[in-house]
């Protein structure tokens, strides 16, 4: 039946995704990160110029610009922000958003289709992947994962670099493994274009490289079945190693170089028009830290250069990253606030954001996984492991890449100084979903008949369960956190930030304020939403430090949470008279209200 009907259940899944997250999309309010990225691809795509947000690359803005350039709208160029700013990206967002002649609401909707429409796709190579490797349940099941994870349905619409470094970093993987197993003209160009292509979306896929370098080695040596050409004569690939290690070498070179001419080329296409005064200006402010010092001179020369003026812009953003970075950010976390990370951060955010369904799906295919490689190597140890090893490396080669690469990333990341969100989890995310397809396909297939159905009706329990979540959940997803913590309710007790509050329910609080007759409300907003916009003359903009009084308030979690920093570090009031009692309503579990009589 699943066989039959495999292309119906796809497209139905996808369908589903796209009704609920185009409902979400509709019902939030820019967020912090759009401030920045709409207006900059716009810019990119309208004036050819890289002034704006140059710290990341261009491929998602573009992607979102493009729309755009259909509307009318209108972008003062004769302002500041444009003619004397290094990098007015604030400054220009708020005035493209929120000018009077400006349809916000149009912006963001024609800005964010391309996104939710590229997290589609990615759902799409999800399954296409996981069955092409595993099976039709193996795919149905890792697309479940996906479409559903309440994560994905928070984050799949907003203009930022989060689910498109996902998407292109899982193509670069396909279309490189692809390369590995079936070299040839076509799959070596595709190789090079969706490397590029990911390095365009964002810089942390250089992280993609290192496991590329180390399963193009292996594979060299451990690939049993021949190469199709003909140099290689017709005996046993393992007796021309120095043959296969000149051809991948020099086939992999090609996919850089085509990778890199394509970065260059991409870059070119947003940077024309740009005076280079402007790139010198960039490199001179918006650059720090040690790195920045030893690339400013190299910089400022390539941008001199018309055919390596691209690469200085591509070079300005990577270095921006690394100091970036270092310089980290103000984080809440279980009651603690700081500068500085938490090596628990993001193992404790994945534990109590993702849903508990897939968690459990998750553990049990761990399970799986080491009961199989232990019982495969236990067995007349040591004997038999070398022999595992090499026919693992041989036939496995994409599990291998996918594992190492969420084994590097999770430690990049846990080791890291920034812990921003959930949200810089997502590359990893694809593969988690394939690897627990394939371990619980297998053991499906594994067990006796008797068992089978059991087996597959708990798993179609727990992926209901998963729907069930999404159901519910809707539409406040990105502020979602499981029954660990009492639910979303609770999340902003725990973390903040973009896990919980990103700035995207005000349009549901202005709503909720009209519905409820609120003549005035303290409101005090952590977002890319303009209150004024949204709430008119019942707003009065309030922050920790004003004190307090009799009337409503309402409080961004991020604010109420992090107040305590400057609390801590300039002795100014914080929110604790707020964090010692139940707001009076949620909004979509980002912002709190409370009803404050006689100053109590």
């Amino acid at each position: 039946m699943l066989e039959k009907y495999k292309n119906f259940i796809v497209a139905g899944i996808l369908g589903i995704v796209f009704a609920i997250s185009f409902g979400t999309m509709l019902g939030d309010a820019a967020i912090m990160d759009e401030v920045a990225h709409i207006p900059s691809g716009y810019s990119y795509v309208r004036y050819h110029d890289f002034r704006l947000n140059p710290e990341h690359p261009p491929l998602l803005k573009d992607m979102a610009g493009i729309p755009l350039q259909f509307l009318n709208v209108d972008f003062p160029i004769q302002n500041k922000f444009w003619t004397t700013d290094a990098n007015g990206q604030w400054e220009a967002g708020w005035e493209f958003l929120y000018l009077p002649q400006n349809n916000t609401e149009n912006i963001l909707f024609w800005s964010r289709l391309p996104i939710l429409l590229l997290s589609l796709l990615l759902g799409f190579m999800i399954y296409r992947w996981a069955k092409e490797l595993f099976g039709t349940k193996a795919g149905l099941l890792a697309l479940s994962l996906y479409a559903f994870d309440t994560n994905i349905l928070g984050h799949n619409h907003y203009v930022t670099t989060d689910l498109g470094i996902a998407a292109f970093m899982f193509f670069a993987f396909y279309y490189f493994i692809k390369y590995l197993k079936t070299p040839s003209c076509k799959t070596i160009i595709l190789a090079g274009i969706f490397m590029g292509l990911a390095q365009l979306a964002k810089f942390s896929s250089v992280l993609m490289f290192p496991v590329f370098g180390i399963a193009l080695l292996l594979y060299i040596f451990f690939r049993k079945d021949k190469l199709p050409f003909s140099f290689l004569g017709s005996g046993k690939i393992k007796k021309f190693r120095v043959q296969k290690f000149y051809f991948y070498a020099t086939t992999f070179i090609a996919a850089l170089l085509i990778h890199m001419v394509l970065i260059g080329i991409v870059y070119e296409l947003n940077i024309y028009a740009m005076p280079p005064a402007k790139i010198h200006q960039l490199a001179d402010t918006q650059m720090y830290g040690k790195i920045a010092t030893a690339a400013k001179p190299i910089i400022h020369k390539m941008a001199d250069n018309p055919i390596l003026r691209p690469y200085s812009q591509y070079l300005i953003g990577l270095v921006m990253v690394f100091g970036r970075v270092a310089g980290g950010n103000t984080t809440y976390f279980f009651g603690q606030v700081t500068n500085q990370s938490f090596r628990e951060y993001f193992p404790m955010v994945f534990l109590i954001k993702e849903p508990i369904a897939n968690l459990l799906l998750i553990l049990l295919a761990a399970a799986t996984g080491l009961y199989l490689a232990l019982k495969r190597n236990l067995s007349e140890f040591p004997r038999k492991i070398w022999n595992n090893i090499k026919d693992y490396l041989d036939g496995h080669i994409a599990e291998f890449s996918m594992l190492s690469f969420i084994a590097l990333y999770a430690y990049v990341s846990i080791t890291g100084n920034l812990n921003i969100g959930f949200r810089h989890l997502f590359p990893i995310l694809p593969f988690i979903f394939i690897l627990v397809s394939k371990e619980v396909a297998f053991l499906g297939s594994a067990l006796g008949r008797k068992y089978q159905k059991y087996f597959w009706g708990i798993v179609l329990l727990l992926v209901a369960w998963l729907i069930a979540v999404a159901a519910f959940a809707y539409p406040n997803y990105l502020a979602y956190f499981n029954e660990l913590v009492g639910g979303s309710k609770n999340g902003y007790k725990y973390v903040t930030d973009s896990n919980v509050d990103w700035g995207q329910d005000l349009k549901r609080l202005a709503k909720w304020v009209n519905e409820n007759n609120i003549d005035k409300i303290r409101v005090d907003y952590f977002g890319g939403g303009d209150v004024g916009h949204y709430l008119g003359n019942k707003a009065v903009i309030w922050h920790a430090h004003m004190g307090q009084g009799p009337g409503w308030y309402a409080i961004s979690a991020t604010f109420l949470q992090n107040s305590l920093y400057e609390k801590i570090t300039e002795g100014k009031p914080d929110y604790q008279w707020l964090r010692d009692r139940e707001p009076y309503a949620n909004i979509g579990g980002s912002i709190l209200v409370y009803k404050v009589e006689n100053g109590i």
